[in-house]
């Protein structure tokens, strides 16, 4: 079973669902749980599934169906949860404390610190730090942080997708990696330690090495999975090579006792509601958290 939360009904989430579904992204049992402004997408595409309406008398449903999601993977009920989109400023202005939904997730999972990947085509990145403004990332890397992102990437590669001894490519934080120290000392302050730790427990990361570096090598089979230092490090290149590909990108946390795997977009309240949101990345998504869910 793989559960579907589509996120805000009043974003592109319910539309890109529906499509999804219809385009036969699984052969797996779904059940959708949301809102009923679901329901007039799941028959406008002629998806029969369960939709499971939350309890929201306390939350905002999108944050209620979240829950439940988490719940019934915990429960052992279903084998993964795929997420649509929310709309952060809208639930922050209701009270909601989460900066988005990995840090909820790990709340409901009792995960203190689980971490933002993304799946783009054969190219996967794992993010050090995420919503953090760029002048506060240096003070944000330290080494046991760098080392518990490499560890959570490293487990979930080997776990989830089956990799018997992934290599992992450790991105600088600065142009050239720093080049020897002119372009900055995190390299050798922080992210080579790091990455000497890792090696030392018999990991097999690689770095610090040039975000371009990395990519390219990532692209062309010499690694298994980016790590990124920062939110556009990782995620500028890996958007642009989906731009030029035919499918979409997926986010996937790592760390989590559960799979859970989303939409790598917002609600796009724009275009919500026309009936001409792409539905691709959903479509991956779900795809994803099939093959992640399997037994």
């Amino acid at each position: 079973m793989i559960l579907i939360t589509p996120g805000d009904p009043a974003g592109v989430g319910p539309e890109v669902a529906a499509k999804a579904l219809a385009a036969g992204a699984t052969d797996q049992p779904v059940t959708v749980i949301g809102s009923e402004a679901v329901r007039p997408w799941l028959e406008r595409y002629g998806v029969d599934v369960p939709l499971v309406v939350p309890d929201a008398s306390r939350e905002a449903v999108e944050v209620a169906a979240i829950r439940e999601a988490v719940r019934r993977c915990l429960a052992g009920e279903a084998r993964a949860m795929v997420t649509g989109p929310i709309h952060k400023a809208r639930l922050a202005a209701q009270g909601f404390g989460f900066p988005g939904h990995t840090d909820f997730l790990g709340e409901l999972c009792g995960v203190e610190r689980p971490v933002m990947a993304f799946v783009g085509g054969s190219v996967r990145v794992a993010l050090v730090t995420v919503h953090l403004p760029l002048r506060e990332v240096a003070d944000a890397l330290t080494v046991p942080r760098i080392v518990a992102t490499v560890r959570t990437a490293h487990e979930a590669l080997v776990a989830q997708l089956g990799l018997a001894s992934p290599r992992l490519l450790v991105c600088g934080l600065n142009p050239h990696a720093g080049d020897e120290g002119l372009l900055g000392r995190e390299e050798l302050d922080v992210v080579g330690p790091a990455v000497a730790a890792c090696r030392a427990e018999g990991l097999d990361a690689v770095g610090p090495v040039s975000a371009e570096t990395a990519f390219r090598q990532a692209l062309h089979g010499q690694g298994d999975m980016v790590v990124a230092m920062y939110h556009d490090q990782g995620l500028a290149p890996l958007k642009a090579l989906e731009a030029v590909s035919e499918g979409g990108s997926v986010n996937w946390t790592l760390g989590l006792p559960i799979v859970r795997t989303s939409v790598d977009h917002g609600t796009a309240d724009d275009i919500a509601g026309k009936g001409i949101a792409d539905e691709r990345s959903m479509v991956a998504a779900i795809e994803l958290a099939a093959r992640l869910g399997r037994p």
